[in-house]
């Protein structure tokens, strides 16, 4: 899906004036999601008392090390896939959505959300410059690669919102049903030419296979089971395989990830591989020749509970056709989210709830090792690069 560590009151006013855009333009930006209304208590994903806003942080992921260059309010939700953000090819808007709220009824509980944020991310700081309603409990999201359409999964609802794109104007644009609102749609994954999109149904434990003619999306009707609980899901930016993660039953067992065979009449699912307790992100290098996947591997249990974990694992993954082959793995905080690339595929950022921070983690091809950590202003539990 997660200790708290206090930050300086002035973070606000010093993100607030950093110059966001006054770095190379060949700087690449990373965004992450960051809730504040989910603490981690002996396993229990509690709401604090009077929980600070959720906040959106702007990484420049080129930088050595990353660093943190800009920061605005925008409603989140560790509730869902660690895909509830996406962003623009061009890098200018980044779409966050919120998938539960306060209860304004009790403070201490939590209900469905149904907001998305739009976020100009050129603007000097970052800006929300509009909102949109739409389905009930918002997840993952999917952008195609011309930057003119997004998929948002309505996991409350059994829903896909579709969503056009025209400069800095976001426009609602009618929903795909999967007529079944127990079905759960929880990330959407485009292909490389926009024509076909996967959303995975952690409700029925299926994938479905939507159609995609201009703004025109349809249900196929057509569906892969692999794992139990599918969760996020990424193509390759070769467009030939994807790569699903599965939540499993929760309860210690080991938990998979399924690649997907794109290059057959129909997609469909080929591989099955072990991976950890609850693997939760998955994110396919630049060039589509490892993919990196996050599992919270007990990290997020009580420390009593027999199948504990003091670290999530962080593990990549060579890929040689629909063939997955481990490379390299590595240990990072505890109740783990999502996972980023850079573009040269040599630094990978990772989430953690608990430490409310990024693992910064080099990769040489070979093997994976944590180099630092960015501390953000709120528990990170969505994080995306512009898919290129």
């Amino acid at each position: 899906m997660r200790l708290r560590i206090s930050r300086a009151a002035g973070l606000g006013a010093a993100l607030a004036a950093l110059p966001l855009f006054a770095f190379s333009t060949a700087a690449q930006l990373a965004v992450s999601s960051n809730d504040n209304k989910a603490v981690l208590v002996n396993g229990v994903n509690t709401v604090p008392e009077n929980p600070a806003e959720d906040t959106v942080t702007v990484i420049d992921l080129s930088a050595s090390p990353p660093k943190v260059v800009g920061e605005v309010k925008a409603p989140s939700s560790v509730v869902g896939p660690p895909q509830n953000v996406a962003i623009t090819p061009d890098e200018g808007l980044a779409l966050v959505s919120s998938n539960q709220k306060l209860d304004p009824a009790d403070p201490k509980k939590l209900v469905a959300d149904n907001r998305l944020s739009v976020i100009d991310l050129k603007a000097n700081p970052p800006a929300v410059i509009a909102t949109l309603e739409l389905g009930l409990a918002p997840a993952g999201i999917g952008m195609n690669r011309a930057g003119n359409l997004a998929l948002v999964a309505n996991r409350g609802e059994g829903t896909v919102s579709v969503l056009t794109i025209s400069g800095k104007t976001v426009t609602a644009a009618g929903k795909v049903d999967f007529g079944n609102k127990t079905s759960g749609p929880s990330s959407v994954a485009f292909s490389p030419d926009g024509k076909t999109a996967l959303v995975t149904r952690d409700g029925d434990h299926k994938i479905s296979v939507l159609s995609v003619e201009g703004t025109k999306v349809e249900d196929t009707k057509r569906t892969m089971t692999g794992g139990i609980r599918p969760y996020a899901i990424e193509i390759s930016p070769k467009g030939d395989v994807a790569v699903v993660v599965n939540q499993g039953g929760g309860t210690g067992d080991i938990d998979t990830i399924n690649v997907i065979d794109l290059k057959g009449k129909a997609p469909r699912i080929v591989h099955t591989i072990d991976v950890g307790q609850i693997v939760e992100a998955v994110a396919f290098s630049d060039d589509g020749g490892f993919v990196a996947v996050t599992a919270q591997d007990g990290s997020n249990r009580p420390p009593n509970h027999p199948f504990y974990g003091e670290a999530s694992l962080a593990a990549v993954f060579g890929v040689n056709g629909t063939t997955l082959t481990k490379v390299a793995e590595a240990r990072i905080g505890k109740w783990s989210q999502g996972i980023a690339w850079s573009r040269d595929g040599k630094t990978l950022l990772a989430q953690n709830m608990v430490e409310k921070s990024l693992s910064v983690l080099a990769f040489d091809g070979k093997t994976l090792k944590v180099t630092g950590e960015i501390k953000l202003s709120g528990a990170p539990e969505g994080l995306r690069t512009a898919a290129r």
